[in-house]
């Protein structure tokens, strides 16, 4: 569970398209704006911080090569990553540099950031062809949270659980982008695994 402090703390979380939530909210908020709301006015905590540095279309080594900019310059206490939609188009041979992208991005955080990292949700199925590596990616994030102790955010189990076999369109607005539903649900998920509750009923 997140470690709060009685001061001030910075929240960084980092991604692809999924992370930036552009375009496919419709307007509506994404993830990272719900956890912004949960923390910053719910949770009463103010003066934190919360920064949303994900960029649509990147992958791991995408992220590691702008490390400095996306995370290291706010000094996060809190490090959130979630990758592994865009890398998976790699396929099967594409799994041990997206394993090692993630160490490096995990290692290159300051000393006592807690870091929490995020398999990727439920691609359609009709998706599913171009994508047919992601349960691996995702299996493999669970693996890169257990060896680095990294909270772990398990996002394709939650929409598993929900969905089971039937495709889970009414979460998306294509083939691999949650829609405001698919956000929403994201943000809950991700609350209750880090041990800050949910969202308050509006």
């Amino acid at each position: 569970m997140i470690r709060l402090s009685d001061g001030p703390m910075t929240w960084v979380a980092t991604g692809d398209s999924i992370t930036q939530a552009v375009e496919h909210t419709h307007g509506a908020r994404g993830w990272v704006e719900h956890l912004h709301e949960r923390i910053r006015w719910q949770l009463n905590r103010l003066t934190d911080v919360v920064v949303n540095t994900g960029v649509s279309a990147w992958g791991a080594d995408d992220v590691l090569a702008a490390h400095d900019r996306l995370i290291g310059r706010f000094e996060p206490d809190v490090l959130s990553v979630s990758l592994g939609t865009n890398d998976c188009l790699a396929g099967e041979d594409g799994l041990p540099g997206f394993r090692d992208a993630m160490h490096r991005i995990i290692a290159g955080a300051a000393p006592g950031t807690q870091v929490v990292l995020h398999t990727p949700v439920l691609v359609s199925a009709s998706g599913r062809e171009r994508r047919a590596a992601l349960p691996a990616y995702c299996q493999a994030v669970r693996e890169i949270a257990k060896e680095s102790g990294a909270l772990l955010v398990d996002h394709e189990a939650h929409w598993l659980e929900h969905h089971g076999a039937d495709d889970p369109i009414p979460w998306l607005d294509d083939p691999a982008h949650p829609n405001a539903v698919g956000h929403l649900h994201m943000a809950n998920h991700t609350l209750r695994s880090i041990g800050l509750g949910e969202l308050d009923p509006l």
